[in-house]
């Protein structure tokens, strides 16, 4: 299933119960408190971790995501009655509405086309006030995540809240110019397997400062991991950037 992580039921709570609070929501966390943000978007929210997380904080938080199996799970979780959740993509973010948007787990990544991404990256500058921030992150290819991204050094077991165990990994299945394809398996019992299919764009830092600089940011700094080292220099693999909306109509 494409995306299946974030659109089959099933899966979608193996993915939830896998991807817990973790040192990326400390830094985006502590990244927006850096400045006052009363109203801000999480663009791609996936299940609501980090959405409920930042409404509980004081602010006023939309939650957009096209998967509306995730939709239902975020829905489902305490704390989620504080969160505004709209199924959608960047055609359904009003204009001028938020102080900062953020992008969390590798979300910029599955925007694979040009086209997609420019125009997702417009519709955000758009969404934001002037001086709004946007808060993103993608793997750094220098770090060739992907290689990793095999049945042997990939496998590992997923323990689901009904104490059920399952067993996944993943493998690659094609790299065509800065984009890579995989399949992720993910094993219930012997007989009883699903799969999720996607494909990632890994963009240089040149590549996401100039993206980013064209749709109407100034970049203001990127990292290289969560405990902010200077970007080529982390362990994490990450590229990890803030940047600021202009006032529209200036450059």
């Amino acid at each position: 299933m494409w995306h299946g992580e974030f659109r089959d039921p099933r899966l979608v709570a193996v993915y939830d119960a896998e991807h817990v609070w973790g040192w990326d929501d400390d830094f985006f966390m502590a990244v927006l408190a850096e400045r006052s943000a009363p109203r801000v978007l999480d663009f791609g929210c996936g299940t609501g971790r980090l959405a409920i997380a930042m409404a509980a904080g004081g602010h006023e938080v939309t939650a957009v995501d096209p998967a509306r199996a995730s939709l239902d799970a975020a829905r489902r979780k305490p704390g989620a009655e504080r969160v505004r959740w709209i199924e959608g993509s960047a055609e359904v973010l009003p204009e001028r509405s938020f102080d900062a948007a953020l992008l969390t787990s590798h979300v910029a990544q599955f925007l694979v086309g040009d086209q997609e991404w420019s125009q997702t990256l417009l519709a955000l500058r758009r969404s934001l006030l002037p001086g709004g921030r946007l808060i993103f992150e993608s793997r750094d290819p220098v770090y060739r995540e992907w290689e990793r991204w095999n049945p042997a050094d990939s496998r590992r077991v997923i323990v689901l809240p009904d104490g059920a165990v399952v067993e996944a990994w993943t493998e690659v299945n094609g790299q065509n110019e800065g984009t890579i394809s995989f399949v992720h398996h993910f094993a219930f019992t012997e007989s009883d397997e699903l799969i999720s299919e996607a494909t990632l764009r890994f963009r240089s830092e040149e590549e996401l400062r100039a993206d980013v600089e064209a749709a109407g940011f100034d970049v203001d700094r990127v990292y290289g991991g969560w405990a902010r080292e200077p970007a080529g220099l982390g362990e994490d693999g990450e590229l990890i950037m803030v940047a600021v909306a202009r006032p529209q109509g200036r450059g």
